[in-house]
């Protein structure tokens, strides 16, 4: 199994990047995933989640109304949309699945996770 994250990148405060995670080796649509990330010298944090069929989507409270997720279960990839991104957002973002109907946002849960991908956000 392997998650394999693309799209991050160095972007000015304000700036949009979207982050896509693509899966194989799994039967997609049978797991809820998740975005979290590391900033620099901090532990890992939770971002964002979304069930299978992406009807529950939980998020931090950081970025709410700036990030959207989301999923495409016929291309078994899931989707990060950050819009009006700040210097706090910089870390090393993760996407992670897990083998349950609902997501957790507690990173423990959850299986697999993808390699990380960095995202900078200069002011």
């Amino acid at each position: 199994l392997k998650l394999v994250e693309s799209g991050g990148g160095m972007v000015q405060a304000g700036g949009s990047l979207r982050l896509d995670c693509t899966a194989s080796g799994l039967i997609f649509s049978l797991y809820s995933l998740g975005w979290f990330r590391q900033p620099p010298g901090k532990e890992r944090e939770f971002v964002a989640a979304i069930s299978r069929r992406g009807g529950s989507t939980p998020y931090a409270d950081s970025v709410k109304g700036r990030f959207t997720i989301s999923r495409d279960n016929a291309r078994n990839t899931v989707y990060l949309q950050m819009n009006s991104l700040k210097p706090e957002d910089t870390a090393i973002y993760y996407c992670a699945a897990e083998a349950r109907s609902d997501p957790s946002i507690g990173p423990g849960s959850y299986n697999y996770w993808g390699q990380g991908t960095q995202v900078t956000v200069s002011s």
